[in-house]
């Protein structure tokens, strides 16, 4: 049977939280890849305000380096650097055969998530940058 192809005009629709998290993991996958070689010919670097400016480290912290390590194949060094970079690179894996089946007609296109479905996931959000500062907090020894 014939599947109906989605026409380019019906792809710009709303990208489903899936999508979105994949999506910027592809990006951050793209700069990680890019990061070292703009560095290493202009001696800039990327330092985090928040640390820069306090001496504590954000949730975020570490993600740059992990996200490099992880495009060159280190996983040991991407989870030491912060772990969190495993909820972009999953997602980033599946994104393009995600977007692919759905622009085939495949699979379905997205439905919005109930108000509460995105209120819990808001939260669940909240807790793993909770969860990342704690680490960070902890790989860097700050009391």
């Amino acid at each position: 049977m014939l599947r109906r192809v989605v026409p380019l005009k019906q792809l710009g629709r709303e990208l489903s939280v899936p999508e979105r998290i994949g999506g910027f993991g592809v990006l951050a996958a793209v700069a990680a890849t890019a990061w070292p070689a703009v560095t290493s010919r202009t001696g800039l670097g990327l330092p985090c305000p928040l640390r820069t400016l306090t001496g504590i480290p954000c949730p975020a912290c570490g993600l740059t380096t992990a996200a490099i390590a992880l495009v060159h194949g280190d996983l040991h060094t991407a989870c030491a650097a912060n772990p969190a970079i495993l909820l972009l690179a999953v997602p980033a894996l599946a994104v393009g055969p995600l977007i692919a089946l759905r622009a085939t007609a495949l699979i379905r296109p997205p439905q919005p998530w109930p108000v509460a479905r995105r209120r819990l996931t808001g939260w669940f959000a909240l807790l793993l940058a909770f969860a990342s500062w704690l680490y960070q907090l902890h790989r860097l020894d700050i009391s």
